[in-house]
């Protein structure tokens, strides 16, 4: 069992989040925004980060940037689960440090699978 936070500020896609990973036996906090994200992370670092790029306020490459530069985060995994849909959004993202990278709609079994090989490639590292 993983604490996982996911930024998003659709409530529907928040729920479908936190009910697929409920399922594989993790606990998903959802925010709605970049700037509750960065809150939340300041109180409490999850085992992972799940970020939506559009956001209103403070957005998801905003954020993805903040945990990069700070010393208490830059090693925090962080998954991206966006509806941008191009390849240059997904290497730009990537290249700015993001783990990786899914594409909205998402299969419920393939972002459990996909968030269970983060943290296990996490474990190993750590060793």
């Amino acid at each position: 069992m993983a604490l996982i936070l996911y930024a998003e500020d659709d409530p529907i896609m928040g729920e479908i989040v936190r009910a697929a990973l409920g399922k594989a036996g993790h606990v998903v906090g959802v925010v709605g925004d970049g700037k509750a994200a960065l809150a939340s992370l300041r109180f409490r670092r999850p085992a992972l980060l799940i970020l939506d790029m559009n956001m209103p306020g403070v957005g998801g490459a905003e954020v993805l940037d903040y945990v990069r530069r700070d010393p208490d985060l830059y090693d925090l995994s962080v998954l991206i689960l966006t509806a941008r849909q191009s390849a240059s959004d997904e290497e730009i993202t990537l290249r700015a440090g993001a783990t990786d990278y899914l594409k909205k709609p998402v299969d419920p079994d393939k972002l459990a699978v996909t968030v269970d090989m983060i943290l296990m490639r996490d474990e190993a590292r750590r060793g």
